[in-house]
């Protein structure tokens, strides 16, 4: 059994809080028990006027496998010297949402570290802990036993990731399912667009779901602009503005995803699912795959691909990580 502590500071962001307790403490079919623990056994303020209740105090963590800091306000307070303390000697993997980064990094868990906040304190963070290498622009960054996630809903992100190491791919999909989510999204996706974003599907809404049906194909901003029936330099520009990417990139990272699923989901060869998703040879999709996801189709596979013959998931799970059993309950309800 896997055992979570969920650490609410007084005035805890109530999303941040929710989310690791709905992914991990929801499904009885998975190996996790989750506890609500504070800096000592009672009510706690949430930044959102009401409370909740821990059930533990700091000790708690102690003992915990996984050790999670949701987000808190204000982020910039000192933190008790006996907090910190209990962070900083958790043996568990030790997870922040949001702002929770503040108090990993006033712990030192974070020091020598790549980590990530909310976009809107990526600066602070790096200025008040030089130590800390800041991604700011990222949903979430996985240090292997430490690992941090970015505002609010990237929280989710980043526990549906914890899902697919610790239990695989299936698991994490069902529970997505579950929760009318997507089931995977890059760690390295940015944490929004600078381009402004239309309120509806756009005009090229029609063209886009054309060109996801073909993805194999060959497309060309010739025959996108034919299927929209506007110039190429019209596609471009209202392409941009409506998914905040150039037409060639947009296509790129669809069939990179689709390459992802082919990959997830079956025994198809490296040079079936190139063929599949438009990448024509295993060498360019090799290429493309390692840029975007930072590992080889072969590797990615491995790790997130249908169990073998054994039965046992594609992946080598850590002392600490529970094990598949359950999963395939919660796959099979959904």
């Amino acid at each position: 059994m896997h055992r979570v502590a969920i650490l609410a500071l007084p005035t805890v962001v109530a999303l941040d809080l929710a989310i690791p307790a709905q992914v991990f403490g929801h499904y009885p079919e998975l190996p996790y028990r989750t506890t609500l623990c504070a800096r000592r056994p009672g009510p706690v303020r949430t930044g959102s006027g009401f409370d909740v209740v821990a059930q533990d105090g700091l000790e708690a963590l102690a003992g915990a496998d996984t050790v999670v800091v949701p987000g808190f306000q204000p982020h910039d307070r000192p933190l008790p010297a006996d907090v910190l303390e209990a962070l900083r000697s958790a043996r568990g993997r030790r997870v922040s949402i949001c702002t929770g980064a503040f108090a990993l990094a006033a712990a030192g868990v974070l020091d020598g570290r790549r980590a990530t906040t909310h976009w809107r304190h990526t600066d602070e963070l790096a200025t008040r802990h030089p130590q800390v290498t800041v991604e700011p622009g990222v949903l979430y960054v996985d240090e292997g036993d430490v690992l941090t996630s970015a505002g609010v809903a990237s929280g989710l992100d980043l526990c549906l990731h914890i899902l697919r190491r610790d239990l695989g791919a299936a698991t994490a999909r069902a529970v997505a399912r579950r929760i009318v989510v997507a089931p995977h999204r890059d760690g390295g996706q940015a944490q929004f667009v600078d381009a402004p974003l239309p309120e509806h599907e756009g005009s090229l809404a029609a063209t886009r779901a054309w060109a996801l049906q073909r993805l194999r194909e060959p497309l060309t901003m010739r025959a996108l602009a034919g299927h929209a029936h506007v110039s190429e330099r019209t596609l471009a520009r209202r392409w941009a503005a409506e998914t905040g990417l150039p037409v060639l990139q947009w296509l790129l990272a669809q069939r990179v995803d689709a390459a992802r699923a082919a990959l997830e989901a079956g025994a198809a060869s490296i040079e079936e699912v190139a063929r599949d998703t438009g990448f024509g040879s295993a060498a360019n999709l090799r290429k493309h795959f390692r840029r975007h996801v930072a590992t080889t189709p072969t590797a990615y596979r491995r790790s997130f691909g249908p169990p073998r013959s054994s039965g046992r998931a594609n992946h080598s799970p850590t002392s600490s990580s529970p094990t598949a059993a359950g999963s395939a309950k919660i796959a099979a309800s959904s």
